[in-house]
Protein backbone atom coordinates (compact mmCIF):
# COMPACT_ATOMS: atom_id res chain seq x y z
CA UNK A 1 0.00 0.00 0.00
CA UNK A 2 2.80 2.52 0.56
CA UNK A 3 4.52 2.15 -2.27
CA UNK A 4 1.11 2.39 -4.48
CA UNK A 5 -0.95 4.85 -3.00
CA UNK A 6 -1.07 8.17 -1.31
CA UNK A 7 2.36 9.34 -1.86
CA UNK A 8 4.26 6.12 -2.21
CA UNK A 9 6.94 5.79 -4.77
CA UNK A 10 4.80 3.89 -7.47
CA UNK A 11 1.57 6.13 -6.61
CA UNK A 12 -0.25 8.28 -9.00
CA UNK A 13 1.41 11.58 -7.41
CA UNK A 14 4.85 10.72 -5.99
CA UNK A 15 6.53 12.86 -3.79
CA UNK A 16 8.76 15.69 -4.94
CA UNK A 17 11.19 15.50 -1.87
CA UNK A 18 13.59 13.15 -3.54
CA UNK A 19 16.90 13.66 -5.49
CA UNK A 20 16.00 10.93 -8.01
CA UNK A 21 13.04 10.02 -10.89
CA UNK A 22 11.86 7.18 -11.53
CA UNK A 23 11.23 6.99 -15.36
CA UNK A 24 8.20 4.75 -16.67
CA UNK A 25 4.52 4.92 -17.41
CA UNK A 26 2.36 7.02 -15.07
CA UNK A 27 0.80 3.54 -14.06
CA UNK A 28 3.61 1.04 -12.82
CA UNK A 29 3.66 -2.89 -11.35
CA UNK A 30 6.45 -4.45 -9.13
CA UNK A 31 6.14 -7.85 -8.90
CA UNK A 32 8.07 -10.00 -6.27
CA UNK A 33 8.08 -13.22 -4.30
CA UNK A 34 5.58 -13.52 -0.94
CA UNK A 35 7.74 -15.10 1.69
CA UNK A 36 5.32 -17.44 3.49
CA UNK A 37 3.07 -20.11 2.82
CA UNK A 38 -0.38 -19.20 0.84
CA UNK A 39 -3.48 -21.09 0.67
CA UNK A 40 -7.21 -20.64 -0.02
CA UNK A 41 -10.09 -22.88 0.38
CA UNK A 42 -14.09 -23.47 -1.06
CA UNK A 43 -16.71 -25.28 -0.38
CA UNK A 44 -14.60 -27.24 1.90
CA UNK A 45 -11.61 -27.75 -1.10
CA UNK A 46 -7.96 -26.24 -0.82
CA UNK A 47 -8.10 -24.15 -4.20
CA UNK A 48 -4.36 -23.93 -3.58
CA UNK A 49 -1.18 -24.42 -1.35
CA UNK A 50 1.60 -22.93 -2.28
CA UNK A 51 5.22 -21.47 -1.55
CA UNK A 52 5.99 -19.67 -4.43
CA UNK A 53 2.94 -17.00 -4.51
CA UNK A 54 3.88 -13.25 -5.66
CA UNK A 55 2.57 -10.21 -4.65
CA UNK A 56 2.22 -7.84 -7.58
CA UNK A 57 2.15 -4.01 -6.72
CA UNK A 58 0.63 -1.70 -9.04
CA UNK A 59 -0.47 1.88 -9.06
CA UNK A 60 -3.29 2.92 -7.18
CA UNK A 61 -4.75 -0.73 -5.97
CA UNK A 62 -4.15 -2.93 -2.76
CA UNK A 63 -1.02 -5.55 -3.57
CA UNK A 64 -2.97 -8.88 -5.68
CA UNK A 65 -1.55 -12.04 -4.90
CA UNK A 66 -0.76 -14.39 -7.67
CA UNK A 67 -0.31 -18.25 -7.66
CA UNK A 68 1.88 -20.38 -10.00
CA UNK A 69 -1.09 -22.20 -12.16
CA UNK A 70 0.68 -25.44 -11.55
CA UNK A 71 -0.46 -25.19 -7.52
CA UNK A 72 -3.79 -24.73 -8.11
CA UNK A 73 -5.83 -27.64 -8.41
CA UNK A 74 -7.08 -27.58 -12.03
CA UNK A 75 -10.14 -30.51 -11.05
CA UNK A 76 -11.95 -27.70 -9.28
CA UNK A 77 -11.15 -24.71 -12.66
CA UNK A 78 -13.96 -24.44 -15.27
CA UNK A 79 -13.18 -22.18 -18.14
CA UNK A 80 -15.71 -19.18 -18.84
CA UNK A 81 -16.48 -17.43 -21.96
CA UNK A 82 -15.44 -14.31 -19.73
CA UNK A 83 -12.43 -11.67 -20.62
CA UNK A 84 -11.49 -8.60 -19.58
CA UNK A 85 -7.99 -6.15 -20.93
CA UNK A 86 -5.98 -4.08 -19.12
CA UNK A 87 -3.34 -2.00 -21.24
CA UNK A 88 -0.79 -2.56 -18.55
CA UNK A 89 -0.96 -6.13 -18.24
CA UNK A 90 -2.54 -7.91 -21.36
CA UNK A 91 -6.41 -9.90 -22.10
CA UNK A 92 -7.13 -12.04 -19.10
CA UNK A 93 -9.09 -15.08 -19.60
CA UNK A 94 -11.36 -16.22 -16.51
CA UNK A 95 -11.98 -19.59 -14.80
CA UNK A 96 -14.93 -20.16 -11.81
CA UNK A 97 -14.08 -22.49 -9.25
CA UNK A 98 -16.30 -25.63 -8.68
CA UNK A 99 -15.65 -27.19 -5.37
CA UNK A 100 -18.47 -29.01 -2.80
CA UNK A 101 -21.62 -28.19 -4.90
CA UNK A 102 -20.62 -24.75 -4.67
CA UNK A 103 -19.43 -22.43 -7.94
CA UNK A 104 -17.53 -19.37 -7.91
CA UNK A 105 -17.84 -17.78 -10.97
CA UNK A 106 -15.09 -16.15 -12.68
CA UNK A 107 -13.30 -16.26 -9.45
CA UNK A 108 -9.76 -16.26 -11.03
CA UNK A 109 -7.88 -14.64 -14.06
CA UNK A 110 -4.61 -15.29 -15.70
CA UNK A 111 -3.20 -13.42 -18.73
CA UNK A 112 -1.90 -16.45 -21.14
CA UNK A 113 -0.55 -14.36 -23.45
CA UNK A 114 0.95 -10.89 -21.49
CA UNK A 115 1.94 -7.94 -22.99
CA UNK A 116 5.93 -7.96 -23.32
CA UNK A 117 6.99 -5.91 -20.52
CA UNK A 118 4.79 -7.13 -17.92
CA UNK A 119 5.67 -10.83 -19.40
CA UNK A 120 6.67 -12.56 -16.00
CA UNK A 121 3.21 -12.89 -15.23
CA UNK A 122 3.33 -15.73 -17.62
CA UNK A 123 2.10 -18.62 -15.74
CA UNK A 124 0.56 -17.15 -12.87
CA UNK A 125 -3.07 -16.77 -11.48
CA UNK A 126 -4.84 -13.53 -9.60
CA UNK A 127 -7.91 -14.22 -7.17
CA UNK A 128 -10.65 -13.02 -6.17
CA UNK A 129 -10.31 -12.41 -2.25
CA UNK A 130 -14.14 -12.25 -1.10
CA UNK A 131 -14.66 -15.82 -3.84
CA UNK A 132 -13.04 -17.85 -1.77
CA UNK A 133 -14.32 -19.14 1.98
CA UNK A 134 -10.83 -19.06 3.28
CA UNK A 135 -7.45 -17.78 3.23
CA UNK A 136 -4.32 -18.65 4.96
CA UNK A 137 -0.62 -17.05 5.34
CA UNK A 138 0.69 -20.04 7.06
CA UNK A 139 -1.41 -21.20 9.22
CA UNK A 140 -3.07 -18.12 10.17
CA UNK A 141 -6.89 -17.23 8.63
CA UNK A 142 -6.46 -13.74 7.01
CA UNK A 143 -9.55 -11.47 6.69
CA UNK A 144 -9.95 -8.48 4.36
CA UNK A 145 -6.60 -9.07 2.29
CA UNK A 146 -2.85 -10.70 2.49
CA UNK A 147 -0.95 -8.27 4.17
CA UNK A 148 1.24 -6.06 2.19
CA UNK A 149 5.24 -6.25 3.96
CA UNK A 150 5.52 -2.11 3.65
CA UNK A 151 2.76 -1.34 5.00
CA UNK A 152 2.81 -1.03 8.91
CA UNK A 153 0.70 0.55 11.48
CA UNK A 154 2.29 2.07 14.74
CA UNK A 155 0.12 3.05 18.03
CA UNK A 156 1.72 5.89 20.72
CA UNK A 157 0.41 7.35 23.79
CA UNK A 158 -0.03 10.94 23.49
CA UNK A 159 -0.86 13.50 26.36
CA UNK A 160 -2.56 15.78 23.73
CA UNK A 161 -5.97 16.87 24.85
CA UNK A 162 -8.60 15.89 22.21
CA UNK A 163 -11.90 17.05 22.04
CA UNK A 164 -14.58 15.74 19.72
CA UNK A 165 -17.78 18.53 18.64
CA UNK A 166 -20.93 17.91 16.97
CA UNK A 167 -21.82 21.61 16.70
CA UNK A 168 -21.68 22.74 20.51
CA UNK A 169 -21.91 19.21 21.53
CA UNK A 170 -18.65 17.79 23.18
CA UNK A 171 -18.97 14.32 22.38
CA UNK A 172 -15.93 13.24 23.69
CA UNK A 173 -12.75 14.60 25.37
CA UNK A 174 -9.45 13.22 26.95
CA UNK A 175 -6.05 13.98 27.50
CA UNK A 176 -4.85 10.29 26.88
CA UNK A 177 -5.75 9.31 23.58
CA UNK A 178 -3.74 6.76 21.63
CA UNK A 179 -2.35 8.05 18.35
CA UNK A 180 -2.46 5.42 15.28
CA UNK A 181 -0.39 6.16 12.28
CA UNK A 182 -0.85 3.96 9.39
CA UNK A 183 0.93 3.59 6.47
CA UNK A 184 -1.10 5.66 3.38
CA UNK A 185 -3.64 6.86 5.63
CA UNK A 186 -4.17 10.10 7.71
CA UNK A 187 -3.16 9.72 11.55
CA UNK A 188 -6.63 8.93 14.04
CA UNK A 189 -6.79 9.34 17.46
CA UNK A 190 -8.58 6.99 19.58
CA UNK A 191 -10.40 7.99 22.77
CA UNK A 192 -10.83 5.35 25.92
CA UNK A 193 -14.56 4.66 25.82
CA UNK A 194 -14.81 6.68 29.85
CA UNK A 195 -13.85 9.67 27.98
CA UNK A 196 -16.78 9.30 24.72
CA UNK A 197 -20.52 10.42 25.63
CA UNK A 198 -21.92 6.82 25.32
CA UNK A 199 -25.45 8.01 25.46
CA UNK A 200 -25.20 10.08 21.86
CA UNK A 201 -23.96 6.45 20.95
CA UNK A 202 -26.19 3.94 18.94
CA UNK A 203 -24.89 1.15 17.93
CA UNK A 204 -24.79 0.05 14.17
CA UNK A 205 -25.22 -3.04 11.82
CA UNK A 206 -21.83 -2.03 10.17
CA UNK A 207 -18.44 -3.82 10.27
CA UNK A 208 -15.49 -3.76 8.11
CA UNK A 209 -12.82 -5.80 8.38
CA UNK A 210 -9.02 -4.55 7.85
CA UNK A 211 -6.02 -7.17 7.78
CA UNK A 212 -3.88 -4.70 10.16
CA UNK A 213 -6.44 -4.27 12.81
CA UNK A 214 -9.46 -6.72 12.58
CA UNK A 215 -12.95 -6.90 12.80
CA UNK A 216 -14.69 -3.20 13.58
CA UNK A 217 -17.68 -2.20 15.31
CA UNK A 218 -19.60 1.29 14.40
CA UNK A 219 -22.13 3.59 16.04
CA UNK A 220 -24.16 6.53 14.88
CA UNK A 221 -24.05 9.67 16.40
CA UNK A 222 -27.33 10.95 18.06
CA UNK A 223 -27.35 14.39 18.68
CA UNK A 224 -29.02 17.92 18.84
CA UNK A 225 -31.89 16.50 16.38
CA UNK A 226 -28.89 15.10 14.35
CA UNK A 227 -27.63 11.67 13.12
CA UNK A 228 -24.76 10.61 11.90
CA UNK A 229 -24.29 7.14 10.38
CA UNK A 230 -21.49 4.82 11.22
CA UNK A 231 -19.16 7.84 12.39
CA UNK A 232 -18.04 6.06 14.92
CA UNK A 233 -15.60 2.98 15.42
CA UNK A 234 -14.12 0.82 17.51
CA UNK A 235 -11.96 -2.43 17.15
CA UNK A 236 -13.08 -5.16 20.51
CA UNK A 237 -10.17 -7.20 20.17
CA UNK A 238 -7.87 -5.05 17.90
CA UNK A 239 -4.73 -7.30 16.36
CA UNK A 240 -0.63 -7.56 16.00
CA UNK A 241 0.56 -3.58 16.61
CA UNK A 242 -2.72 -2.23 16.33
CA UNK A 243 -3.61 -4.50 19.50
CA UNK A 244 -3.30 -1.56 22.07
CA UNK A 245 -6.27 0.09 20.38
CA UNK A 246 -8.46 -2.29 21.68
CA UNK A 247 -11.76 -1.04 22.89
CA UNK A 248 -11.08 2.70 21.86
CA UNK A 249 -12.96 4.78 20.02
CA UNK A 250 -12.18 7.11 17.09
CA UNK A 251 -14.61 9.62 14.97
CA UNK A 252 -14.53 10.92 11.32
CA UNK A 253 -17.68 12.47 9.95
CA UNK A 254 -17.57 15.87 7.64
CA UNK A 255 -19.92 17.18 10.24
CA UNK A 256 -17.48 16.50 13.32
CA UNK A 257 -14.93 18.55 14.43
CA UNK A 258 -11.79 17.72 16.14
CA UNK A 259 -10.21 19.61 18.02
CA UNK A 260 -6.35 18.80 19.09
CA UNK A 261 -4.21 20.77 21.83
CA UNK A 262 -0.88 21.20 22.88
CA UNK A 263 0.18 18.88 25.93
CA UNK A 264 0.58 19.78 29.34
CA UNK A 265 4.43 21.03 30.63
CA UNK A 266 5.29 17.99 32.76
CA UNK A 267 5.60 18.56 36.42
Amino acid sequence: MSLTISSGPLSGHPPETVNYRIDGPAHKLLMHEFPRRVRARFGGETVFDTVRAVLLHETGLLPQVYVPLDDIRADLLRPTDHHTYCPFKGTASYWSVDAGGQVAENAIWAYPEPNAESGWLEGYAGFYWDRMDEWYDEDERVEGHMRDPYHRVDVRRSSRPVRVLLGDTVLAETARPLLLSETGLPNRFYIPAADVRQDLLEESDTHTVCPYKGTASYWTVAAGGRKLADAVWSYPHAEGDSAAVSGYLSFLHDELTTEVGSPAEPG
